[in-house]
């Protein structure tokens, strides 16, 4: 059962410019062809990966430690206990572990619900039944999830570690590791499609259906894409099943084998494994009660074995789903990722080779950034932690991690959202929420002086912040201000507009952001979306002539996802002949109007 974006488009292109191949090439040694790819204009910018001085481990730690603020962190937990309950009509889980922290710290690992509370479901009046409450569980930090899609990230780092050391190539075909592949035209497909979701693999494919395990290959083998590989973004889990063979033909190796001796043996993962042995089942969630027609089989509660019906016929172990773990062991993964592929004294990767998970491969199809097994910039799960370098992957069963190289924070929300059934959640909205909260949480200090107006993080709402009238009517006035913005792109929109008729009608303000150290950016629409790189822009903006000119900031969001928002700070205006408003004097700052915009000190 897959849990990825469903939004498809036919775009042309490969999704990865030469200049960009030729950049993967110089990471992986020179080793890597770029002949046979053609040109295509997209280009990916670098993303960060932190390089420690010294071996890190986490541990647990306060807000303070971690660099974060307490209150957002408290609303993390408030805001994931709301799920509990309706929301609207059934709960979105029975239970989850969050997990929060940055740097070395974790600030926040707390269980909330049931890991187990129901025995079955009532499909005639869509209720739970459910368990004696002395036989229900109480989720713990300790608690064991099944990760679905979340399984993903496993076997797409065991697939960059073969690209590291040579034995696998990224723009190799998959039929020259496994010639019945090349049947029904994906002679041509790529590694890098499969794990870029741009193979054109339909979503999934019937396997349970097959009785064995030969057949079941058949299937893959003759399989032919919806469409030709490289044009379109399909997210499919038959693209890890198929990399899951690869690597076991290449290895000689199972992927739970690979998984132990590549992963969890060196990181120290004791609570992450396929096929969880039966003593660990007080300690794992419960899933779904399984049974047609929601599930594709018939096999009561699911507790202590996987979930997705293709993993269960292959055995419990596959390329796209079947891992089981806990939050504080993706915690590590996490921050083994974050901190270049190393872990107090282990590593599993090289920093360059990070560097490929993070980078976007799929810079052809806008929306659908994603890089090697992880999706980048999605605020459909990641919330206001979204940046083009945030990555991240979420499972059908409730699960996400979130990194967060510009603020090297991590996140993750553990929650089986499919107990008792499926059609109980819909949506991302706990894991959004979370996202939020923990981008709340890190700081944004005021450029200049002690508070910058800061305004909001809320959805579905219009948020102004105005000068008082000035008269610009000799000429040659102009502003100058400190701006911070994080939006979701092209949705919610900073502008900045003048009137010169009390407010009746609005103009926009063409201006320029300036970054330390680059270049200046116009905005001639008098417009900012999108991201600008966590740090304060210089900004100034040649302003209309009029006897009573208002001027303002309007910061607009749509209904459904936000980013960090939106800072101003010392703003000024001036002409040639003095300085008509400086927002750092109390007397001018007091007059200036603010609608849904605060003052803030973070």
């Amino acid at each position: 059962m897959t849990d990825g974006t469903a939004e498809t488009a036919d775009r042309d292109g490969r999704g990865i410019s030469r200049r960009q191949l030729g950049r993967v090439s110089l990471l992986l040694g020179g080793a890597l062809g770029i002949a046979a790819l053609p040109a295509v204009p997209a280009t990916a910018a670098e993303r960060p990966v932190r390089h420690p001085a010294a071996p890190t481990t986490l541990r647990h730690g306060s807000p303070h430690r971690a660099g974060l603020l307490q209150e957002p962190l408290r609303r993390l937990v408030t805001d994931a206990e709301a799920f509990l309950r309706p929301s609207p009509k059934h709960p979105w889980y029975a239970g989850a572990v969050l997990l929060a922290g940055r740097g070395a710290t974790v600030a926040l690992h707390e269980p909330i619900g049931m890991a187990v509370r129901y025995a079955d479901y009532d499909e005639k009046t869509d209720t739970g039944v459910e368990l004696p409450p002395d036989r229900q569980l109480p989720t713990t930090r300790d608690t064991v999830f099944d990760l679905a899609s979340l399984s993903k990230l496993f076997t797409s780092i065991l697939a960059v570690q073969r690209i590291e050391r040579g034995t696998l190539e990224l723009e190799g075909k998959v039929a020259s590791y496994l010639p019945d592949f090349g049947r029904a035209g994906k002679q041509d497909m790529t590694i890098r499609q499969l794990l870029t979701h741009t193979s054109g693999f339909r979503p999934d494919l019937p396997l349970y259906d097959a009785p064995t395990y030969e057949q079941k290959l058949e299937m893959i083998w003759n399989e032919a894409p919806l469409n030709p590989p490289g044009t379109v973004y399909l997210y499919s889990d038959l693209n890890m099943i198929s990399l899951q063979l690869v690597l076991e033909k290449i290895t000689g190796s199972t992927l739970d084998v690979l998984l132990a001796e590549e992963i969890t043996g060196p990181l120290g993962l004791r609570s992450t494994r396929y096929n969880p042995p039966a003593s660990w089942k007080p300690r794992i969630a419960a899933t779904e009660v399984a049974r047609k027609p929601w599930s594709a089989l018939d096999r009561g509660l699911v507790w202590g074995e996987v979930h997705d019906e293709n993993a269960f016929s292959l055995g419990g172990v596959a390329g796209h789903a079947g891992v089981f773990s806990s939050a504080w062991d993706l915690a590590v993964l996490g921050r083994t990722l974050l901190d270049g592929g190393s872990y107090g004294r282990a590593r599993i990767l090289r920093p360059e080779s990070v560097q490929l998970m993070f980078t976007d491969f799929n810079t052809a199809f806008p929306g659908d950034e994603h890089g090697l097994g992880f999706e980048l910039y999605q605020h459909w799960y990641m919330g206001a932690m979204a940046t083009p370098s945030t990555a991240g992957h979420t499972g059908f069963t409730g699960t996400s991690l979130v990194l967060d190289p510009t603020t090297d924070s991590f996140l993750v929300v553990l929650g089986n959202s499919v107990h008792p059934v499926r059609t109980w959640r819909s949506g991302s909205a706990p894991r959004v929420a979370a996202g939020d909260n923990l981008a709340r949480a890190v700081a944004v200090r005021p450029d200049r002086g002690r508070t910058a107006w800061f305004s909001g993080m809320a959805s579905a709402t219009t948020a102004t912040l105005a000068l008082p009238a000035l008269d610009t009517l000799a000429g040659g006035a102009r502003l100058r201000c400190s701006l911070w913005w994080d939006t979701e792109p092209q949705s919610d929109v900073l502008a900045l507009e003048s009137s010169a008729d009390g407010g009746a009608t609005w103009q926009p303000v063409p201006f320029t952001a300036t970054r330390r150290g680059e270049q200046p950016r116009p905005h001639p629409a008098g417009t900012a979306t999108g991201f600008s790189g966590r740090a304060w822009h210089r900004v100034t903006a040649e302003l209309p002539a009029a006897r009573q000119l208002v001027l303002r900031w309007r910061y607009t969001t749509d209904r459904l996802y936000v980013g960090r928002g939106a800072y101003v700070d010392a703003q000024r205006v001036e002409t040639h002949r003095g300085v008509l408003f400086d927002g750092a004097r109390p007397a001018d700052a007091s007059r200036v109007t603010a609608r849904g915009w605060t003052a803030s000190a973070d």
